[in-house]
């Protein structure tokens, strides 16, 4: 078997509240063929930033985990940024929407959505 056939997993985890607000907005949207990609690209005020959306691929490299039906994939290039992050749900006055906890972050900037 080849390296580029096998799937590996990933150190992210996925909070019950996130994986049920997940699977709600799959169900709104009708989709079965969607799973969460979470990523790090280069960018922001610490240099670099989290993406988080629903892809309908899963790209070589990726690597995959299911959460009770919530698949969340992590590109090849993003797993060792993401190690040990949670994502969660947060519904407050304040906030709503997802929010990534990182320990590997060094350093964050005010925005909240980049990190060093």
């Amino acid at each position: 078997m080849s390296d580029t056939t096998q799937t590996t997993t990933h150190g992210v985890a996925l909070t019950d509240v996130a994986r049920t607000k997940v699977k709600s907005l799959l169900e709104q949207e009708g989709r079965e063929d969607l799973r969460l990609r979470v990523a790090v690209q280069p960018g922001g005020c610490s240099g670099l930033i989290y993406q988080l959306y629903f892809d309908e691929r899963v790209l070589d490299g990726d690597a995959l985990r299911d959460y009770d039906g919530v698949e969340v994939v992590v590109d090849k290039m993003s797993v060792p940024y993401l190690d040990g992050a949670t994502i969660d749900f947060a519904d407050t006055i304040e906030k709503q929407g997802f929010t990534i906890d990182n320990p590997n972050a060094g350093s964050s900037c005010a925005c909240g959505g980049s990190f060093s």
